[in-house]
């Protein structure tokens, strides 16, 4: 791959299936006319970029385009991150690797595509902190489902909610009288890792609070009386926005005369309006 071949000097734009370990590439010349289609292995992939001259090279946003996007724009091509939705129309008939990396090449010559703007490392890491967050919240909710479930076999009962999971884990922890030691023995290891995950929680929580005290947008949110949800998006709208679950509910409350959510000013500050209505 050092030396150029005629035909690859005029590589204008290439379109590029990602995978994990063999990509596909569909490179075109200005006319649009197919230079190159060729499988090319995960180690081999940027020697294939730096034999060509630099051009314009369009992935499907999604698991790894950053990363990838990163490495070309660092060897002086120009990456563009296209929404799949966007490709989907572009794919002639069967459904391949092939297929998609040509569609994705004839999608990218669009004057009006849309694509998504290239995260740095920093930015997907603040990302990274809150779905770090969603899966030990869903982790402790499941433990605490499991200590409930099996204390109710012997008779202990408590309501839902967190607070009152925490309570069947201090008995647990405190070996308290009302239950037997066999018990105590088989739940312990549900308790301990359930104090893990909350500890990692608060330090989680403590990190979003410093990052929002960074953040003018979120401190401005924290000036909202009453409303302390401004916590869960404060580095998402410099992370990327995501449509909330508790949208529909927050949308309700603000018809209804109450302030609106600051997830909700938060969402439509990063991202204009709702998602479904971007064209």
């Amino acid at each position: 791959m050092s030396k150029l071949s005629p035909d690859l000097i005029r590589v204008t734009r290439v379109g590029l299936d990602l995978a994990k370990h063999v990509f596909q590439i569909h490179a075109v010349d200005a006319a649009g006319a197919a230079i190159d289609k060729r499988q090319v292995r995960r180690a081999k992939l940027l020697d294939y970029f730096a034999a060509l001259p630099p051009c314009t090279v369009g992935v499907e946003a999604g698991s790894s385009a950053h990363h990838w996007a990163r490495q070309l724009e660092a060897m002086g091509n120009r990456a563009m991150l296209i929404p799949p939705i966007y490709v989907n129309p572009f794919v002639k008939r069967q459904k391949n690797d092939a297929a998609d990396a040509a569609a994705i090449c004839e999608a990218m010559g669009r004057p009006d595509m849309r694509c998504v703007p290239v995260r740095s490392v920093e930015n997907q890491a603040t990302k990274m902190v809150h779905g770090v967050r969603e899966t030990l919240s869903g982790q402790r909710t499941q433990l605490l489902n499991a200590l409930r479930g099996h204390l109710a076999e012997i008779g202990v009962i408590t309501p839902q909610g967190h607070q009152h999971g925490r309570k069947l884990a201090t008995l647990i922890e405190e070996a308290s009288s009302l239950l037997p030691e066999c018990v105590i023995a088989a739940l312990l290891p549900l308790v301990e890792r359930l104090r893990d995950i909350e500890a990692a929680l608060d330090k989680i929580d403590r990190q979003i609070a410093d990052q929002a005290k960074a953040t003018a947008d979120a401190r401005l949110l924290m000036t909202i009386p009453g409303r302390r949800e401004e916590l869960r998006c404060l580095a998402r709208a410099d992370a990327g926005p995501t449509w909330h679950r508790r949208q529909g509910a927050a949308r309700a409350d603000h018809q209804n005369g109450g302030s609106l959510s600051a997830q909700i000013v938060c969402r439509r500050r990063a991202y204009g309006a709702h998602p479904r209505r971007q064209a």
